[in-house]
């Protein structure tokens, strides 16, 4: 009697186990994170320049200047039109700030990437933050290449954040 309560329990116990992950996972789960408010609402922007982190000036240095991804990025932004760039952060709903980094991936190899944070212009706030790994190349060509194609990707990434919906207000 014993021995068949416990091989019972045994059979629940597993038939549980299987059941309740399935069952679990059929729970939607939304798409994407709700974007803050101030990004859909905001009109105005001003881009900052970050500069190069410490370790980056070495990885960067096949840039045709030390502005130019900046520059890239920046009129990008204007093409696109969804916001109207302004010269000063006091102007602005939003402050973009464009960044180059190449934290270490190994001990001796550099990952260089591009990070886009967003700041609401009011309280300083980060509201989101955009970082996109730009592919090494040798090749002077080919490394602007992979280094327009990264912009591209933060520009793309930023589009998608400012078609979704914004954060739940309770």
């Amino acid at each position: 009697m014993v021995l068949v309560r416990i091989r019972s329990l045994r059979f629940f116990g597993t038939m549980l186990l299987l059941i309740c992950p399935a069952t679990f996972g059929q729970q939607s789960q939304p798409a994407a994170p709700p974007t803050p408010t101030k990004i859909l609402a905001a009109k105005k922007i001003f881009v900052s320049n970050a500069g190069v982190d410490a370790a980056s000036p070495v990885v960067f240095e096949r840039t045709t200047g030390p502005n130019e991804p900046y520059s890239q990025f920046y009129f990008a932004m204007q093409r696109w039109g969804r916001y109207e760039l302004v010269g000063t952060p006091s102007d602005a709903d939003l402050v973009f700030q464009f960044r180059l980094t190449a934290p270490l991936s190994s001990c001796q190899t550099y990952e260089p990437q591009i990070a886009l944070t967003i700041f609401d212009s009011n309280t300083h706030f980060v509201l989101w933050t955009v970082t996109k790994r730009v592919k090494d190349a040798r090749l002077r060509d080919n490394w602007e290449k992979n280094l327009t194609e990264s912009i591209s990707d933060v520009l793309g990434d930023l589009k998608q954040l400012t078609t979704q919906t914004a954060v739940a207000r309770n």
